[in-house]
Protein backbone atom coordinates (compact mmCIF):
# COMPACT_ATOMS: atom_id res chain seq x y z
CA UNK A 1 0.00 0.00 0.00
CA UNK A 2 1.22 3.49 -0.69
CA UNK A 3 2.48 5.82 1.74
CA UNK A 4 -0.53 7.34 3.23
CA UNK A 5 -1.21 10.76 5.28
CA UNK A 6 -1.97 10.53 8.39
CA UNK A 7 -5.77 11.99 9.80
CA UNK A 8 -4.13 14.76 10.74
CA UNK A 9 -1.91 15.46 7.76
CA UNK A 10 -5.44 14.98 5.77
CA UNK A 11 -7.49 17.50 7.67
CA UNK A 12 -4.95 19.95 7.44
CA UNK A 13 -4.62 19.11 3.53
CA UNK A 14 -8.94 19.68 3.35
CA UNK A 15 -8.24 23.07 5.40
CA UNK A 16 -5.99 24.12 3.22
CA UNK A 17 -6.93 27.18 0.55
CA UNK A 18 -6.46 24.61 -1.70
CA UNK A 19 -8.28 21.55 -0.08
CA UNK A 20 -11.02 24.10 0.44
CA UNK A 21 -11.50 25.13 -3.20
CA UNK A 22 -10.79 21.35 -4.45
CA UNK A 23 -14.08 20.57 -1.68
CA UNK A 24 -16.32 23.65 -3.13
CA UNK A 25 -15.45 21.67 -6.74
CA UNK A 26 -16.80 18.53 -6.02
CA UNK A 27 -19.57 19.89 -3.82
CA UNK A 28 -20.57 22.16 -6.69
CA UNK A 29 -21.06 18.83 -9.12
CA UNK A 30 -25.02 18.43 -9.53
CA UNK A 31 -23.53 14.44 -11.18
CA UNK A 32 -24.20 12.63 -7.87
CA UNK A 33 -20.35 11.70 -8.00
CA UNK A 34 -18.84 12.83 -4.63
CA UNK A 35 -22.13 11.39 -3.26
CA UNK A 36 -21.26 8.27 -4.52
CA UNK A 37 -17.57 8.19 -3.42
CA UNK A 38 -18.63 9.02 -0.02
CA UNK A 39 -21.14 6.15 -0.25
CA UNK A 40 -18.76 3.82 -1.53
CA UNK A 41 -16.05 5.09 1.04
CA UNK A 42 -18.75 4.43 4.00
CA UNK A 43 -18.73 0.85 2.51
CA UNK A 44 -15.54 0.20 2.13
CA UNK A 45 -14.84 0.23 -1.17
CA UNK A 46 -11.80 2.67 -1.83
CA UNK A 47 -11.68 1.33 -5.65
CA UNK A 48 -15.46 2.13 -6.31
CA UNK A 49 -15.02 5.83 -4.49
CA UNK A 50 -11.83 6.56 -6.05
CA UNK A 51 -13.55 5.42 -9.79
CA UNK A 52 -16.52 7.72 -8.62
CA UNK A 53 -14.12 10.91 -8.39
CA UNK A 54 -12.09 10.46 -11.28
CA UNK A 55 -13.62 11.98 -13.88
CA UNK A 56 -13.54 15.14 -11.39
CA UNK A 57 -10.15 14.65 -10.09
CA UNK A 58 -8.86 14.57 -13.74
CA UNK A 59 -10.12 18.57 -14.75
CA UNK A 60 -7.71 20.69 -15.12
CA UNK A 61 -8.76 22.97 -12.46
CA UNK A 62 -9.07 19.70 -9.87
CA UNK A 63 -4.99 19.17 -11.33
CA UNK A 64 -3.84 22.11 -10.38
CA UNK A 65 -5.54 22.53 -6.70
CA UNK A 66 -4.45 19.08 -6.09
CA UNK A 67 -0.70 19.80 -7.12
CA UNK A 68 -0.84 22.64 -4.73
CA UNK A 69 -2.10 20.06 -1.98
CA UNK A 70 0.81 17.43 -3.17
CA UNK A 71 3.61 20.48 -2.57
CA UNK A 72 2.12 20.75 1.21
CA UNK A 73 2.55 17.01 2.32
Amino acid sequence: MENMPNMSDLMKLAQSPAGQQLLALLQNTDDGSLENAVNQASAGNMAGAKDALSALLSSPQAQALLRQMEGSL
